[in-house]
C-alpha cells in the first residue's frame, strides 16, 4: 500500500510503501535530512517533526523528554503507517552558505610549485590537411590519415582507434573540407587516435581538474592551451544522504542492491552539473573538453569509477586499485567530449588515496630537503612525513565529529554554525562568531576546537574533559546527556533550545584529536624523529582552512611548535589535480611520489594505542610536551591564587 508523504518547509511529496523509513522516504523525495551515520540510529542527528499523519517510532537516547515532547522524532527510526506531513526543522537541513576550499590559501600555487615548460596535457591537438580523394588515389579517410601522421613524424604502426571515432571520421573530414584536428593519445611507445573533429581547434581545448571529498566537490575549467584557470564550481557531494564518513557509503554501496549504482550516479551527476554550469556561464562548447583529472581519498575513487569498495574497510584493507587506467568520458557518463580522457591521482593505500598524492605534489614538499608534515585534516587525518627524498604516510580515524557528527549540536561550517569562542575568564560568559553573522544554530569543527580550548584555559573543564560543576555560573549544569556548557541561551539562538557542549561531546572531539596527535607522533618515531626535527607543518583540507592553531596546540590536536613553523594551504586536492592536467612532468612527478609513500597501518602498530591514550588529556598526559600550555595554566593558577 502507497501513502503520500509531505515535507516542510520544502513543499516536496511522495508516495511511498507502507513500513519505509521516513529518511528513506526523504531520500526518495529529493529531500536532504542530516544523516552522518547513514541511518544506522547512531548520530541522532535526522531529527523531524511530524506534524500529522500515522506512524511507528522507535524508542532512542538520542532525544531529550523536552525534543519527545516537542514532538520530535529520529526520521530512521520512525516507519510509514499512512499519509504524513513531516517538518524538517533548520538543524536538520542543509542549508546556504557553507564554506568550501576551492584552492591554495593565501598564495597563487606558482609560490608552491614552480614548474617549467610549456602546458603538456595527457593528449595532444594535431592539425592536419589532407589531400583530397580523387579517382587516381582513392585511399580510404582512415589510411590518408594515418599517411599524413607519418608525414608529421609520428609512427603509425600499431596505432589504436576507436570504433566510435573510423564511425565519425568520414563526417568530420569532409566538414572540414579535409582540414581536421586530430586528438592523440601517446602511451609509452603506443599512439591512439583519440578523436577527429573538422576545422583546427588546437587553440581551442580545455580540461576540468575535479577534487572529489567526502563532505564537497570542487571543479576547475582550465584553458589547456595557455594553462589558465578560467573558472571554479564548488557544491555539497550529494552522497551525503547516505551517510557523512567513507565507512558509512561503503556499507551502503554494499549492503544495498542499488548501493553502488546509487552512489556513483549522485557524483557523476553532480560533476556533470558543476561542469556543465561554469561552462555555459563562460560560453564553452562541452564537446571541447578533452582531458579531465581527479583526485580523491580511496573510497571516493571507487565510487567515481562504480568500483566495489567492500574490502577497504575489510582486514587487511585492499583496494580494487590505487592506480587506475586512463578512461573514455562516454564510459564515465561524464558530460565532456565523449572521447575525452579521465585520470585519476594515484593513491597509496585503502585510507591514503590521490588526494594525499595530489596534496603532497601541490606542497612542494617532494621538492625540499627538509623535514615536513603534511596533514590533511577531516573524518580521517592523513599524514605524510618526509621530503624530497622519501616519504612516509598512515591515516588516523578521527571520525566525523569536526564535521559535526557524534557532537548534539554539531553541524559543517555552513550559515548559522559557530565557527570562533572566547570564554571570560573571571565570569565564564561566552561570546561567539558565527558564520553568515545568522543566528546560531550549532557549532563547526573550529568552533568546537576553540570552545574547548577555551574551556579548559578557564577551568571549565579539567585535563580528562571533565566539566566542573562547582564554579559559579548559570552556564554550567546538569543536562538529560550529564554535565554541559551553555554556549548559547535560547533568546539568542536560532533553535528553540539552548546549544550546549555536553560532556560526550568532549569526550568524542578529544578522542578525534587523540587519534591525529597519536598518529603524527607514531609517524614520527618510526623513522626516528621528534616534532623539533620538523621544519615545517602543513595544514591542507576544508576544515584545517580554518583551525586557529594556537587552540589547537591548547587541546593537543597539533604538537606545541613556534606558530611560524605552520603554514595553510587549503585545498591541495584540487590544486595538485589541476597541476597535473597542465603539466605531464608533474604529472610523472605524482606518480613518483606514489611509488615512494610508504605506508603505515596503524591497526598493527603496538605503540599506537599506548600513544593514544596518552593523548586522550587536555592537552596531553605529558604536558611537559606543550610548554606553552602549561604556561597558560600556570598563569591562569597564579591569579586564581592572588584573588583568593
Amino acid at each position: 500500500m502507497h501513502f503520500k508523504i509531505r515535507f516542510q518547509p520544502e513543499g516536496k511529496s511522495i508516495e511511498i510503501d507502507t513500513g519505509t523509513n521516513l529518511l528513506d522516504a526523504a531520500k526518495h523525495a529529493g529531500v536532504h535530512i542530516n544523516s552522518p551515520c547513514g541511518g544506522e540510529g547512531i548520530c541522532g542527528k535526522c531529527r523531524v517533526i511530524v506534524k500529522d499523519g500515522e506512524f511507528e517510532s522507535e524508542k532512542t537516547g538520542h532525544l531529550t523528554q523536552d525534543e519527545i515532547d516537542k514532538g520530535y522524532l529520529l526520521a530512521c527510526r520512525t516507519r510509514i503507517k499512512g499519509e504524513m506531513t513531516v517538518d524538517v526543522p533548520i538543524e536538520s537541513r542543509i542549508r546556504a552558505g557553507q564554506k568550501i576550499a576551492t584552492g591554495v590559501r593565501g598564495k597563487d600555487f606558482k609560490e608552491i610549485v614552480r614548474h617549467e615548460g610549456f602546458v603538456e596535457p595527457i593528449t595532444k591537438k594535431v592539425y592536419v590537411e589532407l589531400p583530397l580523394p580523387t579517382l587516381e588515389d582513392h585511399t580510404s579517410d582512415f589510411e590518408r590519415l594515418k599517411r599524413e601522421l607519418e608525414n608529421l613524424d609520428y609512427d603509425t604502426k600499431g596505432i589504436l582507434c576507436d570504433l566510435s571515432v573510423i564511425k565519425r571520421l568520414p563526417t568530420a573530414l569532409r566538414e572540414g573540407n579535409w582540414k581536421a584536428t586530430v586528438t592523440l593519445l601517446e602511451d609509452g611507445e603506443a599512439i591512439e587516435i583519440v578523436d577527429v573533429q573538422p576545422g583546427d581547434l588546437t587553440k581551442k581545448r580545455y580540461g576540468i581538474a575535479v577534487d572529489i571529498g567526502t563532505t564537497s566537490v570542487v571543479v576547475y575549467l582550465v584553458d589547456l592551451v595557455d594553462g589558465r584557470i578560467i573558472d571554479v564550481a564548488s557544491n555539497y557531494n550529494p552522497q551525503m544522504k547516505y551517510g557523512d564518513d567513507v565507512i558509512t557509503r561503503i556499507v551502503y554501496a554494499t549492503s544495498k542492491d542499488s548501493g553502488l549504482k546509487d552512489l556513483n550516479s549522485l557524483i557523476i551527476s553532480n560533476i556533470n552539473t558543476l561542469t556543465e554550469g561554469i561552462a555555459k556561464k563562460n560560453k564553452i562548447d562541452l564537446n571541447l573538453i578533452d582531458n579531465i583529472v581527479i583526485a580523491g581519498n580511496t573510497t571516493m575513487t571507487h565510487l567515481f569509477y562504480g568500483v566495489n569498495p567492500q574490502y577497504i574497510r575489510e582486514e587487511p584493507y585492499v583496494p580494487a586499485a590505487n592506480h587506475f587506467p586512463l578512461i573514455k568520458a562516454k564510459d564515465l557518463g561524464i558530460k565532456a567530449n565523449e572521447q575525452a580522457i579521465v585520470y585519476s591521482l594515484p593513491g597509496i593505500a585503502s585510507y591514503v588515496g590521490g588526494d594525499i598524492t595530489s596534496g603532497v605534489l601541490a606542497s612542494g614538499m617532494c621538492r625540499t630537503k627538509e623535514l615536513i608534515l603534511f596533514i590533511d585534516i577531516g573524518t580521517n587525518g592523513e599524514v605524510v612525513l618526509g621530503n624530497c627524498e622519501w616519504f612516509i604516510t598512515t591515516a588516523c580515524s578521527a571520525g566525523p565529529c569536526f564535521e559535526g557528527g557524534g557532537v548534539k549540536f554539531g553541524m559543517r561550517a555552513m550559515e548559522g554554525a559557530i565557527e570562533q569562542v572566547t570564554i571570560d575568564r573571571d565570569t565564564y560568559e561566552a561570546s561567539y562568531k558565527v558564520i553568515g553573522n545568522a543566528k546560531p544554530t550549532g557549532i563547526c569543527g573550529s568552533g568546537m576546537i576553540d570552545a574547548i580550548a577555551e574551556m579548559y584555559l578557564s577551568a571549565v573543564v579539567d585535563q580528562r574533559g571533565k566539566i566542573q560543576l562547582d564554579i559559579e555560573t548559570k552556564r554550567v549544569r546538569v543536562g538529560e546527556n550529564g554535565p554541559e556548557y551553555v554556549l548559547v541561551w535560547k533568546d539568542e539562538a536560532g533553535l528553540d533550545q539552548d546549544i550546549a557542549l555536553t560532556e560526550p561531546d568532549i569526550d568524542n572531539i578529544i578522542r578525534a584529536k587523540g587519534a591525529i596527535y597519536a598518529g603524527l607522533a607514531i609517524l614520527l618515531k618510526e623513522v626516528g624523529y621528534t616534532f623539533n626535527d620538523v621544519s615545517k607543518i602543513l595544514i591542507a583540507g576544508g576544515f584545517g582552512n580554518y583551525i586557529d592553531v594556537e587552540r589547537a596546540i591548547t587541546i593537543g590536536l597539533l604538537p606545541d611548535l613556534p606558530i611560524d613553523k605552520f603554514k595553510f594551504l587549503g585545498n591541495t586536492s584540487v590544486m595538485g589535480a589541476y597541476l597535473s592536467l597542465i603539466s605531464g612532468h608533474l604529472r610523472r612527478e605524482a606518480e613518483g611520489i606514489a611509488k615512494r609513500m610508504t605506508y603505515l597501518e596503524l591497526s598493527v602498530s603496538r605503540s599506537f594505542m599506548d600513544e593514544y591514550v596518552s593523548a586522550l588529556f587536555l592537552p596531553h598526559t605529558n604536558v611537559d610536551a606543550f610548554p606553552s600550555v602549561r604556561e597558560m595554566m600556570e598563569k591562569r593558577h597564579s591569579a586564581n591564587a592572588k584573588v583568593q
